[in-house]
């Protein structure tokens, strides 16, 4: 399954309203006003709203009444999301040794694909990361844990390489590395993998929030 690309402009609405959540710009429980945003970013409303409605599915905006308000990420946040994903993605992961030849090719394709490319594009890091993610889950066949899968990463999925540059390429190799287990058949071998992968990505963001609130009591306190 295919995630539609954003447009531009929405895309680029919503990657500076991030920026701003992290830089203390916008705090937990400031209003999201699509018009002064708009203003802003010199842009109108529609794209703003765009970007509101995306960061709502993310978990980082809230609807309170008739407002709309930012929600920051907490380290206990992610510390509650990846317990979950490290409950019920590795476990599901090891199904992932039936899926067809064909499937698994296709997928390290797009990963190196995205290795070779600007991330930036068009969104393309994050719906990569998606459907790597989608496609070891498949065979589990297990609707409910899937739909709980996706949630979760939609509540992480900000950490992109705008946030934290450094896992961009370490974790598409690690894609890669678990995409030969599966081709090896080797269950315990992509369990163990999909595990170490998600520990990485959870210590990348933990350290990246304690980076921003280090910056943010740091320009308080100047």
């Amino acid at each position: 399954m295919f995630m539609s690309a954003p447009r531009p402009l929405a895309h680029e609405a919503y990657q500076r309203i991030i920026s701003m959540i992290f830089e203390g710009a916008l705090k937990s429980g400031d209003l999201l006003q699509e018009a002064a945003l708009g203003e802003v970013f010199g842009m109108s409303r529609t794209p703003v709203r765009e970007a509101i409605k995306r960061l709502e599915s993310e978990g980082l905006a809230v609807v309170e009444g008739r407002f709309t308000c930012v929600r920051s990420v907490t380290a206990a946040d992610v510390e509650e999301v990846f317990f979950l994903r490290l409950e019920l993605e590795p476990l599901a992961a090891r199904s992932a040794v039936r899926l067809p030849p064909a499937q698994v090719d296709a997928m390290e394709e797009r990963v190196r694909l995205l290795m070779a490319s600007d991330p930036a594009v068009n969104d393309l890091q994050r719906q990569t990361d998606y459907e790597f993610h989608h496609l070891l889950g498949r065979e589990f066949g297990n609707q409910a844990v899937a739909q709980t899968v996706a949630t979760l990463h939609r509540r992480t999925c900000i950490f992109d390489h705008t946030q934290v540059p450094e896992r961009f390429l370490r974790g598409c190799e690690e894609h890669l590395e678990i995409l030969e287990a599966v081709r090896s058949g080797n269950a315990d071998a992509v369990e163990a993998g999909l595990r170490a992968h998600l520990e990485h990505a959870r210590d990348a963001v933990l350290l990246r929030l304690r980076r921003a609130a280090a910056a943010t009591a740091s320009a308080s306190a100047s």
